[in-house]
């Protein structure tokens, strides 16, 4: 790889910030602790682009096993995005993916991004060409239960309703897909329930203090155009949306959350529900400590 592995806006992001990383652990292939690690996962997360061009993210599930690696630089996932998943067409032959494996029985993570070299009916075959690990911070531990599979129906939402904005208002966790000419990435994001304001359409995500690597922002200084994903945990619900993102760098509208560095708004354009979409339940999470340790929203407190 180049001397530096981050591409002009990561790097732009990082002067921002006034942080800097070398980015040591970032390396084209897999070691092999990595390709161990993916093999012990029931799920993966995954970002496409979509047919207009834009991000969007998904989780593909599987027995334990379902993602093996015969060489560093390659991942066989034994999977596919299920009926009417709005990322299905995004995962073709020859188009750009971003993967992150996350056991949230662990909390380990560890991505790796580059381009579907193959797909067929039964999963696809995955060029891996870049391979980093992340740290632990803000992912709650949950252990998860097996439920029958079921077939979901895809609910395209005019606008966030009710219940999806409930779902959103109570998370502590989420998953961004953000994109650049250098590739796509799919991001953990975690707090404190509540720590995603929603309103009218548009969420603000508090970005912590973290790795100083700024993929996501670097590719959102580049493309705005992102993708949330949502998990109902207790219920195996999806909530998949696209949208616009602006950054927040500074200024006093941080000072409404405890531990927030910078702040992301995302105006939502389109939304997906998929009821019961994956075979998992989770029990009530565990959260990091470094969770513990950031705030919610004050307007929220004060309500």
């Amino acid at each position: 790889m180049d001397a530096s592995p981050f591409h002009e806006g990561e790097l732009e992001a990082q002067a921002r910030a006034g942080e800097s990383s070398r980015g040591a652990g970032i390396r084209d292939f897999m070691p092999d602790q990595h390709r161990d690690f993916f093999a012990l996962l029931p799920y993966l997360f995954a970002a496409g682009r979509d047919a207009q061009g834009k991000p969007i993210a998904t989780v593909l599930t599987g027995s334990e096993g379902f993602v093996t690696s015969a060489a560093p630089d390659e991942l066989a996932v034994a999977a596919l995005p299920a009926l009417g998943d709005p990322a299905d067409a995004a995962l073709s032959a020859g188009a750009p993916i971003g993967l992150l494996g996350l056991d949230l029985r662990t909390r380990r993570r560890n991505r790796a991004n580059g381009v579907v070299s193959e797909r067929d009916g039964n999963g696809l075959r995955v060029a891996v060409t870049q391979s980093f690990g992340n740290c632990a911070k803000y992912i709650q531990q949950r252990q998860h239960e097996l439920v029958p599979a079921a077939a979901a129906a895809t609910e395209e939402l005019g606008s966030l309703d009710a219940a999806t904005s409930a779902l959103i208002a109570q998370a502590d966790t989420l998953f961004i897909a953000s994109g650049s000419e250098s590739g796509l990435d799919v991001s953990h994001r975690g707090g404190r329930p509540g720590f995603v304001r929603i309103e009218d359409g548009r969420l603000t995500v508090p970005d912590f203090a973290g790795n100083s690597y700024f993929n996501t922002f670097g590719n959102l200084l580049r493309e705005p155009a992102t993708a949330l994903l949502f998990i109902d945990f207790a219920k195996g619900d999806l909530l998949q949306l696209q949208g616009m993102a602006e950054i927040v760098w500074g200024g006093p509208e941080l000072a409404g959350l405890d531990g927030a560095k910078r702040l992301l708004h995302v105006e939502v354009t389109r939304a997906w529900r998929r009821k019961a979409a994956l075979p998992f339940r989770w029990a009530e999470p565990e959260p990091a400590q470094t969770t513990l340790a950031t705030g919610t929203w004050r307007h929220h407190e004060a309500a």
